[in-house]
């Protein structure tokens, strides 16, 4: 007896730890085979499954960079494919012509966002327009945003505070670089111009955090937590190692802080309007007092907004206004180094045409095509969010002869589209933007091979806000510089290593040499 009591023992102690294990595959056994027998297109084939792990499945395969993990799995396995992300079937979209029949057939279906922990507790809730599932409160947030927040009018009447930021920006960059004699760190002060806009327009002045620090700390907060993995969403059995992580608590943390410093703002704002006399402007346009407005004027909104809805409106404002601004800018001024000729063909145009018009505003910009074209081509080739906000089925579809679940997440890579050759040609790795002259293509999110914005009902409502900010601040470092690399360096030198991120930047910071021009 004695000689098998340990090996009885060890075999007690392997069957405890594989239980848990056995229970999972069983269950997930039982669900995938539920999956089968149950649908309404069963003989339907699910899109091509790359090898995979146990109990894991594809998540090591999304690696450093996912969206170009994704476009080499696509380039094997098809424009469409399924992934199976723990316990979470994710259907990845890499082509122009399955995006067209997805949302031609099926927008309504897949107009869902799935349930994001992260977001939860960093956006009210999941109460974010981007972020929220699709329902009554998404359409009346959308609706504030098209009517009041976004609309042409509204986007027109900050004029002003762009001219003025993006006048205070040259001025910036002309100290720092000591005109032209030593160099500027041009992504930080990139990164200052977008956060001064964004909260002028949102708070009616540049807004820092209490302790000084930058607005622009907290985005950054923020969009690295709702980056991170977290292995509970898709292992349940093993979300003790997210609470070993700190990631809820950091979380925690940093949603504390936003709220607090929303309800400071807020609380200024209104303490302003007791304060001032009934007919008084209280000063520059701002979304906080237009949400006021809007909240005292309900019975004309159709709906009645609380202070949550307010903190989340103007969260959003600050979130979407800053980062995709910034990438394009960045992405835009590194391609034009490291293409001396483009860069060269679109500072003449654009100085031609202001000495054509007189002076450089929104609507001398507005006649300049190959600035617009260098805009786009930046667009398809580095989009802000590569890989678009993920939605979730909410019933079953059929997408180009297979069979989607319903409660399946689905992922649209913008990143492979805009370089897949069968839309762009042999050039499509190239920046050329000699493509979009006198091309009706556009990033609006009606043209499938070009969606950096999103498509669809869940495309992104503040397209029309970014780009009026993209295109008078690159119109103006165009005209008032004349722009090279330090020490001599060659444009083709230039470090093009991508972070990995929600928004996708260089990882290596741009230092540039401005010398004025005029």
């Amino acid at each position: 007896m004695h000689l098998y009591a340990p090996k009885t023992e060890t075999m007690t102690v392997l069957f405890l730890l594989l239980s848990p294990l056995l229970i999972f595959l069983l269950f997930h056994f039982i669900a995938r085979h539920r999956h089968k027998t149950t649908s309404v297109n069963r003989k339907l084939p699910l899109p091509p499954v790359p090898p995979s792990l146990p109990l894991i499945g594809h998540l090591h395969r999304f690696g450093r960079v996912p969206h170009r993990s994704l476009q080499s799995l696509s380039s094997k396995h098809g424009p469409i494919l399924l992934l199976h992300l723990g316990r979470i079937p994710t259907v990845i979209l890499s082509s122009a012509s399955v995006v067209q029949e997805a949302i031609h057939l099926h927008d309504l279906a897949l107009s869902n966002r799935p349930h994001l922990i992260s977001a939860d507790i960093l956006t009210y809730g999941s109460s974010s327009v981007l972020l929220t599932q699709y329902g009554e409160h998404w359409r009346q947030a959308r609706r504030i945003y098209a009517l009041h927040m976004l609309s042409v009018k509204q986007v027109e009447s900050f004029r002003q505070v762009r001219q003025e930021e993006v006048a205070s920006f040259i001025e910036r960059i002309k100290l720092d670089g000591s005109a032209g004699e030593k160099p500027v760190h041009f992504s930080k002060l990139l990164v200052d111009l977008t956060n001064d806009i964004a909260c002028r327009v949102t708070f009616g002045h540049r807004q820092p955090l209490e302790g000084g620090s930058s607005i622009g700390k907290l985005v950054e907060e923020v969009s690295e937590l709702l980056l991170i993995v977290r292995i509970g969403e898709f292992i349940p059995w093993l979300s003790w190692i997210d609470q070993l992580r700190g990631i809820d608590k950091r979380a925690k943390v940093t949603a504390d802080m936003l709220d607090q410093f929303l309800e400071r703002v807020i609380e200024q704002h209104l303490k302003k309007r007791i304060n001032s006399h009934e007919n008084e402007k209280i000063g520059a346009p701002n979304f906080i007092d237009m949400l006021l407005d809007l909240k005292e004027n309900d019975r004309e909104l159709g709906m009645s907004l609380s202070m949550k809805n307010i903190k989340v409106f103007l969260w959003d404002m600050i979130l979407a206004g800053t980062d995709t601004a910034f990438v394009t800018m960045e992405w835009a001024m590194a391609e034009l180094i490291r293409h001396p000729d483009v860069m060269k063909q679109v500072q003449q145009e654009v100085r031609s045409t202001v000495r054509t018009c007189g002076e450089l505003n929104e609507e001398s910009v507005g006649e300049m095509k190959f600035l617009k074209a260098v805009i786009s081509e930046t667009l398809r080739l580095h989009p802000p969010a590569p890989i678009l906000a993920p939605r979730e089925t909410t019933q079953e579809i059929k997408l180009l002869g297979y069979r989607i679940p319903a409660k399946t997440r689905v992922i649209i890579n913008a990143w492979a589209i805009g370089r897949d050759p069968d839309s762009w040609g042999d050039r499509a790795e190239n920046f050329w933007p000699e493509r979009f002259v006198d091309n009706p293509v556009d990033y609006k999110g009606q043209d499938f091979q070009f969606i950096p914005f999103g498509v669809g009902r869940r495309g992104c409502p503040g397209i029309n806000f970014a780009n009026r900010v993209v295109e008078l601040t690159l119109a103006s470092l165009l005209y008032n510089f004349d722009w090279q690399l330090p020490d001599g360096m060659r444009g083709e030198s230039l470090d093009m290593i991508e972070t990995a991120g929600i928004t996708v930047h260089l990882k290596n910071k741009l230092i540039l040499v401005a010398k004025p021009f005029v």
